[in-house]
């Protein structure tokens, strides 16, 4: 296994992402936030990738925050503690603003275990898919926390405030099934097509408006604090200018021909 903490591979337009601690649950170090950031930093530049597909190697997707981690572990007896917000700052804070403004789609494809960080990791994705064995679990409130890494703005949007409560007080595993029976996730699938139901997902948004679905994302989003006539507003100029590029142009055209249109905008 590479020493890498985040192995990158690519099968045409769709980059894969694989967190790479599997024998610490694919759990976050400072270390591997740089990795990640510097991987999706890089796919965001390049023209090549229109989609990214997000998953952790061996038995567990992440189990959130590693805290041995020098940033986190509690100091010793007469030192003073570690600043966590610095940590949200510097890291978590970021790397979500970093998913939220991918200019392609990114799906998480959960493999067993996504806890804490982790599991508002995957969330903070556009589409999620997890394995019949995957778990979500909000750990938080079990170390005296509350949920980070976006958790307290996701979690009431997807599942609104009642479930929300629930499983960031109680920390209880949810799994796939229930979380794609609350609405948390897009679709649990079985472990052994979960790699294969990823990447089909992946070409198919690839071949697909990439443009258009990241100004979908925004939109839906930046919604959420809207009045009706505001959002109204917003759709009229977000379409004004995806009307103009070349996207439009060419999914009308191959409409009216009856063919596959070619979508190139990015």
């Amino acid at each position: 296994m590479s020493d890498s903490l985040v192995l990158a591979s690519r099968e045409g337009p769709v980059l894969t992402l694989t967190l790479n601690r599997p024998a610490a649950l694919n759990s976050f170090t400072g270390a591997m936030h740089e990795e990640l950031r510097a991987a999706l930093d890089a796919a965001a530049a390049s023209g090549e990738v229109r989609c990214i597909v997000l998953t952790g190697a061996g038995r567990g997707f992440c189990a959130g925050q590693d805290l041995a981690d020098p940033m986190v572990a509690p100091s010793p007896a007469g030192e003073p503690p570690k600043d966590l917000g610095r940590t949200i700052e510097l890291l978590y804070k970021p790397l979500v603003q970093r998913l939220r403004s991918m200019p392609v789609p990114v799906i998480a494809a959960v493999n067993g275990v996504a806890a804490g960080a982790g599991a508002n990791l995957a969330l903070n994705c556009d589409l999620v898919l997890a394995g019949q064995s995957a778990s979500f679990i909000q750990a938080f409130a079990k170390i005296g926390l509350i949920p980070d890494t976006g958790g307290t703005w996701l979690l009431p949007r997807i599942v609104g405030r009642a479930r929300a409560m629930g499983l960031a007080m109680l920390g209880d595993k949810l799994s796939a099934a229930e979380a794609e029976r609350f609405g948390l996730i897009w679709k649990c699938v079985e472990d052994a097509a979960l790699a294969d139901e990823a990447s089909k997902l992946a070409q198919r948004l690839a071949a697909m408006p990439v443009k258009a679905l990241a100004a979908t994302r925004h939109a839906i989003d930046g919604a959420q604090h809207l009045t009706l006539d505001q959002a109204l507003d917003e759709e009229a100029t977000v379409q004004a200018e995806l009307g103009r590029a070349h996207d439009y142009l060419e999914g009308v055209a191959a409409f009216s021909a009856k063919r596959a249109p070619t979508f190139t905008d990015r």
